[in-house]
């Protein structure tokens, strides 16, 4: 049976660390045997240190794949969605690589984002590296629970991997990746009702408020499709910071790149009737990017290839 990645469908960890990277030379036979390699680290850290539940992903993006794995493209395999409607906008930052690294342990992510490095570094550049980690009790630095929406147990497999519909790439998710920056300073200033209106929910609790609107980000940025109302993806992002800047490092999985677009532009440019996401008023895009996580044994046998 084709095996997911299993960082893609992985539980909350307390620590993350998020590696962009530039491939600089045309070694393509190199870089897919070391990419079979990241996945050894992962496996051996994870075996080491089972109480830290390491979990991995490597990702390729989308102006990549073809450079990479030539002649085999995902069916929805697409750049990132450049939106942009007044001062709302998506931006892009192409990356070749993602490689998201998780763990309950600082250390070892640490330890393993220096063993992933040390593979690459002939081939690649870092273009960004973020350090994400569980505030509180699984919130955004907002205060307001994030991924509450998430898809449970097995609906998660569902959910985020792809199925039989592109038997190629059975076992892969397609990834998008956003470094929201918020302000903070800005938000502290509203009233807990005003929050409320932003957000469509509860901070406490996270149940839906009285204050509810169609322009809540509860609303906007919901994860459930429209047809069925079940969720079409899996928010994987931590929240990141130090004292001079603070966000969420925005991560979603799912089995199709629809999903991602449709959140983000019912986010952007809302329903048509001037209803879109309040929070944005809050934090702003300030990178995006969309990757493919292909299945661990189409990693390994791709490396086996010689040109």
């Amino acid at each position: 049976m084709t095996q997911p990645q299993k960082g893609i469908c992985a539980e909350p960890n307390l620590h993350a660390q998020y590696l962009l990277l530039n491939v600089i030379d045309d070694d393509s036979e190199a870089v897919r045997a070391k990419l079979s390699r990241v996945l050894d680290v992962f496996e051996h850290f994870e075996n080491e240190h089972y109480e830290a539940m390491v979990t991995g992903v490597v990702a390729i993006g989308t102006g990549y794949w073809m450079e990479i794995y030539p002649g085999l493209i995902p069916v929805e395999l697409a750049p990132f969605p450049d939106m942009q409607s007044e001062d709302r906008s998506a931006p892009t930052m192409p990356c070749d690589l993602f490689i998201q690294i998780r763990a309950d342990r600082l250390d070892i992510c640490h330890a393993i984002g220096i063993e992933v490095m040390n593979l690459l570094r002939l081939h690649v550049e870092l273009v960004e590296q973020v350090r994400g980690f569980r505030y509180l009790d699984g919130r955004d630095l907002n205060g307001y629970l994030y991924g509450a929406d998430n898809p449970r147990g097995m609906k998660r497999r569902k959910v985020a991997i792809v199925g039989d519909n592109d038997p190629d790439f059975v076992g892969g998710s397609y990834l998008h990746v956003q470094r929201y920056r918020h302000d903070l300073r800005r938000w502290d200033s509203l009233s807990t009702r005003q929050k409320e209106q932003v957000m469509g929910t509860t901070q406490e609790h996270n149940l839906v408020s009285q204050e509810q609107s169609e322009s809540s980000h509860s609303i906007r940025a919901s994860i459930a499709t429209t047809e069925s109302g079940e969720p079409s993806l899996i928010k994987q992002g931590m929240p990141y910071g130090d004292m001079a800047s603070q966000g969420m490092f925005f991560v979603s999985c799912s089995a199709t790149a629809r999903a991602f677009k449709a959140m983000l532009h019912s986010q952007i440019y809302g329903n048509g009737e001037g209803d879109y996401d309040r929070w944005l008023y809050f934090t702003s895009a300030e990178t995006g990017a969309a990757f493919f996580a292909p299945s661990i044994q189409f990693i390994r046998e791709q490396a086996k290839i010689i040109e």
